[in-house]
């Protein structure tokens, strides 16, 4: 099964859209809670930086009998310092958005802590992909 979103750059109102209908999905398909919370929580961490730092992007999930495969690319200014942003707490949102109750600078741990893998291209003024991959255990 493969979806497409469009994550739209600065709307807080419809902001983590993507991967709550992810989560849906995932339910309805039955797979363990474990796997369905890992999944929203890496997803939805994209999501917000997408629509924080780098004015929207596109999210494509691919759910296999294996593997869930996220891959969520914009086309912002990049990550300047990769090292520093993957720090619990670093964040370069701006005031307003920290008002919003977002911008903690725990997005990129999350990401990375929910994932079984996480692989992330990004070049200054290029933009980020970040691909995300979720093994989903034998269950019945």
């Amino acid at each position: 099964m493969e979806f497409h979103y469009e994550v739209s750059g600065n709307d807080f109102a419809r902001a983590g859209l993507a991967s709550s209908e992810i989560k849906k999905t995932l339910q309805r398909l039955g797979l363990p809670h474990e796997v369905i919370k890992r999944v929203a929580v890496a997803m939805y961490e994209a999501e917000i930086n997408m629509v924080v730092h780098a004015g929207g992007g596109v999210a494509d999930v691919r759910i296999d009998k294996e593997l869930i495969t996220i891959v969520m690319c914009d086309k912002g200014p990049g990550i300047e310092d990769l090292s520093k942003a993957m720090e619990d707490g670093y964040s370069t949102a701006s005031e307003q958005v920290r008002e919003l109750g977002f911008g903690a600078g725990m997005g990129m741990s999350n990401m990375k802590k929910n994932a079984d893998e996480m692989y992330i291209d990004t070049a200054k003024g290029k933009g980020t992909c970040v691909t995300l991959k979720i093994r989903i255990p034998e269950h019945s």
